[in-house]
């Protein structure tokens, strides 16, 4: 079991010579008792983006704050607080901030998708 708050957890940085100012936080996986997934918060920030990948699990995200635009295979969409989006496997994707203030969304991805 946890109980915490996000602001204690240090978030690294997404090391990829295509993403840009964008960071991860674990905030449950298997180390707290959740055996076959990962629940992660990605913040990007300002002019910052993921870098365009795709891989064979799905995953599902929902944003918490911020302006984003998410790609899913060559199709842009405008995203802010509240939106959410399943990535199916093996499709083209990223995320981008599109604005002023962090774009921040929860990432919740089978354990074998969280390296």
């Amino acid at each position: 079991m946890i109980i915490d708050n996000i602001n204690n957890i240090a978030g690294k940085e997404i090391l990829n010579p295509d993403a840009k100012n964008a960071f991860m936080k674990v905030l449950v996986d298997e180390k707290v008792g959740w055996d076959d997934y990962v629940m992660r918060v990605v913040e990007v920030l300002e002019d910052g983006y993921t870098p365009k990948h795709k891989h064979p699990w799905p995953h599902i995200n929902y944003v918490i704050s911020g302006d984003g635009e998410i790609m899913l295979e060559g199709n842009y969409k405008k995203v802010s607080s509240g939106a959410f989006a399943f990535i199916p496997a093996d499709k083209l994707h990223q995320y981008k901030n599109i604005g002023k203030s962090i774009f921040k969304f929860i990432c919740i991805v089978p354990k074998e998708g969280h390296k």
